[in-house]
């Protein structure tokens, strides 16, 4: 009890009455000592003056350099801080806060207080402020002064963000090692889990996904009320809804509904749209090396599905259909004042186990479709050289019967006559269309020796008889 009477006192020394009081006393009693007469009422008057006075000066200087504690560029905000900063000389004023990069920064205490308060707010930074009955004002970055009833329902950054879901580049979970720390272990599964999804022929997939996501940006960047303008660009209705419009996830522990905050919204989507497309596709689909893989499809498909009004829809095995679909992943995030400026997939993980069974399925089917294709190709072979056969037969018709077509001959006594006719054209055509080497050139001497044999017999056999001087 008698600490804190000594603490007021010494509380009201420190203030411009006592300083005015302690002085009058101590000149007061100085004249008293010296036998200096003095007029009680007088003096009573001009203490009365002198604390007037005091107080006049002080809150005429407060009211000055009230004005250089934060950077107001508002005229009508210049009776604001004076009201604050005299609140906070004494005593009874309300919550004070910065926000900076959209994070609430304040001393121990501050949400306790009540009563008009201040928030200074950097450019990538935005709040929303409410009662205890309603949601009241959206502020920008700058300077807010807030009522006595007023606090910070929710804080948003502006800028754009990376956020990245599922395992690091560094952990193997499939592996399934002796846990050594099983907060480690725990830490490393629940990230698994995070992305996980099963392909077409249930194998067990778990990607790295990162997503480019912010605050809805305006078109055109206007300033706040406090005369800021956010290099982010700022816009109030995106911010109200980003904070405001809640979104529960359901499913939780206990059964229970959680809340989810505004920058878990755009993870929550992707993961879902990846598990949806990653049922259309079997495992050995997603790397494929001709064409669009499917891993290839899946992020084109989620990239389209978070920013297009509708996008064409895919059937169960990875196909496009041709029928269009309005997004509702899109609408969502249209509704929250939230965009997804890019979708990536990376650093695929599996159970590595699934290579082997493969490669084991694959050496097992390789035989049997070796000998299909082996099968396949004789008869392929067998049916092309029966046609070339066929054709070449018919142009040696052709060609050795040209010297028979177009008019009408007389019977040929000479069979020897009738040979040179055949040969002749067979001669002409392999020395036109073929050219020289010595295949040619012995199919030529060939076709020489046997011309040479007929004029030879041609000249020395009379009609009617034969080499040997038989009848023919």
């Amino acid at each position: 009890m008698m600490r804190k009477l000594f603490n007021e006192i010494g509380n009201l020394l420190q203030s411009p009455i006592g300083v005015v009081l302690v002085t009058s006393a101590v000149w007061h009693l100085i004249i008293w000592a010296a036998n200096v007469p003095f007029n009680m009422a007088v003096s009573a008057v001009l203490l009365v003056v002198d604390i007037s006075v005091a107080m006049y000066l002080l809150d005429r200087l407060i009211y000055f350099f009230s004005q250089f504690v934060l950077p107001i560029q508002n005229s009508k905000y210049r009776q604001e801080i004076y009201s604050r900063v005299k609140n906070f000389e004494t005593g009874s004023r309300g919550p004070a806060y910065f926000i900076k990069n959209g994070r609430v920064i304040m001393h121990e205490g501050e949400t306790n207080r009540r009563g008009p308060g201040v928030i200074v707010l950097d450019t990538a930074s935005a709040a929303v402020l409410r009662t205890d009955t309603e949601i009241k004002d959206t502020v920008g970055p700058g300077v807010k002064f807030t009522r006595g009833n007023e606090y910070i329902a929710g804080s948003v950054d502006l800028r754009s963000q990376w956020q990245f879901i599922g395992p690091l580049a560094t952990e193997q979970p499939f592996l399934n090692p002796v846990p050594v720390n099983p907060k480690d272990y725990n830490e490393t599964q629940g990230r698994r889990h995070q992305t996980s999804g099963l392909t077409r022929d249930g194998f067990e997939v778990s990607p790295t996904i990162s997503i480019r996501f912010s605050i809805k940006h305006p078109k055109d960047k206007t300033p706040t009320e406090s005369g800021v303008t956010s290099q982010y660009g700022y816009d109030a209705n995106s911010v109200r809804n980003a904070i405001t419009r809640e979104v529960l996830e359901l499913g939780t522990s206990e059964n229970r509904k959680a809340r989810m905050d505004w920058n878990k919204l755009p993870a929550h989507l992707v993961v879902n749209v990846w598990r949806e497309y990653i049922r259309k596709f079997k495992f050995g689909e997603l790397f494929a090396s001709k064409g669009t893989s499917g891993l290839q499809t899946i992020e084109s498909m989620i990239n389209k599905r978070v920013k297009q009004h509708s996008v064409e829809a895919l059937d169960d095995t990875g196909s496009k259909t041709g029928e269009w679909q309005e997004s509702l992943e899109y609408q969502q995030l249209q509704s929250r004042g939230l965009e997804i400026m890019e979708v990536r997939i990376h650093n695929i993980l599996f159970d590595p186990d699934i290579e082997k069974q493969t490669i084991e399925q694959w050496s097992a089917e390789w035989m049997t479709i070796a000998k299909k294709e082996e099968k396949y190709l004789l008869e392929k072979a067998s049916l092309i050289e029966t046609a070339s056969r066929e054709e070449a037969s018919k142009n040696f018709a052709r060609i050795a019967s040209k010297q028979f077509s177009g008019k009408p001959t007389l019977p040929q006594e000479n069979p020897f006559k009738i040979l040179q006719l055949l040969i002749q054209p067979l001669r002409e055509h392999i020395l036109s269309e073929n050219s020289a080497n010595s295949e040619t050139e012995i199919g030529l001497r060939k076709l020489d020796d046997i011309w040479k044999w007929l004029l030879d017999n041609s000249t020395n056999t009379a009609p009617g008889n034969t080499p040997n001087g038989d009848k023919p």
